[in-house]
């Protein structure tokens, strides 16, 4: 009958953990956790009070900054945590909670202890005992101070600082390698694998992970039309006629289409995309490149199949007369051919 029960048990967690969705709280430190690995102090600010607003506590806020220095620096964390002092000193909101108080792990009194305690959690995370015999040093300060040292404080599980520690990856270029053994640790220390799915689309489809500085943008619904995919668009100087910038989810393009009696300026600033002239091959887009586009020319330009893509566009050499020609969409076929 024991058995029984701890089977049914099991079924209803596994159910349980399956189902799971991303909380606001989790979203909350979700978009700290991004933010902050790109220094990016400017969107951290209205994030952080967001984040409290749906749940997250100071002190948890605290942990999640403090454990990221080990994957972002030490800068970076004394930056986000100088922003959240800033926020609670300009108004702390009625309804943001402290939290439960900080207590000081004792493993941090026995380095014993703490490595121990790291060893039993990395094991955990990666699904196997990990040894960097490699980096001997590197091994130590694995076990005895990230997953020991860090892991031992009770203000975020074990769960949550999976998913503070994939978020922040996700907003780092050239880390890969760690980020996609983090997304399988975030499912060996708690989350169902559909969370953690959810969420690096969800930090995607929020523009989180642009590494950018250039805002997303509105949905770009004037235009949608013209566009296979979501785009966004963020006017920098609409009155006097300055530079747009266009957000592309991946995947989306836009049509084939001309700009008679005017020449096109694309300067890419984020993520990698597409261009192409009609009869061309297509040209690589990368932060930095900038094409101008002859008038009279056929051409489309959009996002890579797994990269957002943002890019400033105006126009130079308006004639009287200018005007814009949409034409067919970019095919599957021929979109999927591009490496």
């Amino acid at each position: 009958m024991k058995r029984i029960i701890t089977i049914i048990m099991a079924v209803l967690t596994m159910t349980t953990v399956q189902g799971q969705t991303l909380t606001e709280r989790q979203k909350g430190l979700a978009t700290c956790a991004c933010l902050m690995a790109q220094g990016d102090l400017k969107r951290l600010e209205p994030a952080v009070r967001q984040a409290l607003d749906n749940g997250v506590t100071i002190n948890e806020l605290k942990e999640a900054l403090s454990q990221l220095y080990a994957y972002t620096g030490f800068p970076r964390s004394l930056n986000a945590l100088g922003v959240l002092s800033k926020v609670l000193q300009e108004g702390n909101n009625p309804n943001w909670k402290e939290g439960k108080p900080w207590k000081r792990p004792k493993e941090w009194d026995d380095a014993r202890k703490a490595y121990e305690l790291g060893k039993k959690n990395q094991t955990q995370l990666s699904g196997k005992p990990f040894d960097y015999a490699f980096c001997p040093q590197n091994d130590y300060y694995l076990k005895s101070h990230l997953f020991g040292d860090i892991f031992a404080g009770d203000q975020l599980s074990a769960a949550d600082r999976e998913i503070v520690t994939v978020a922040a990856l996700s907003g780092l270029d050239g880390v890969a390698p760690q980020l996609n053994a983090h997304k399988l640790g975030a499912v060996n220390m708690g989350n169902s694998q559909e969370l953690v799915d959810e969420l690096t689309q969800w930090l995607d489809s929020e523009g989180y992970t642009l590494r950018s500085g250039f805002p997303k943008g509105e949905p770009n619904t004037a235009y949608a039309q013209y566009f296979t995919g979501n785009s966004y668009l963020a006017p920098m100087d609409a009155q006097n006629g300055g530079p747009a910038n266009v957000t592309f989810e991946p995947r989306c393009r836009n049509n084939w289409h001309i700009h008679h009696k005017q020449v096109q300026v694309l300067i890419c600033v984020s993520g990698r995309g597409w261009y192409q002239e009609w009869g061309k091959d297509p040209v690589p887009m990368m932060p930095g490149t900038v094409i101008a586009i002859p008038a009279e020319t056929k051409h489309w330009h959009g996002a890579a199949r797994d990269s957002w893509f943002q890019h400033l566009t105006y126009h130079t050499h308006v004639e009287e007369g200018a005007s814009n020609e949409w034409l067919e969409p970019v095919t599957d076929e021929l979109y999927d051919k591009l490496q």
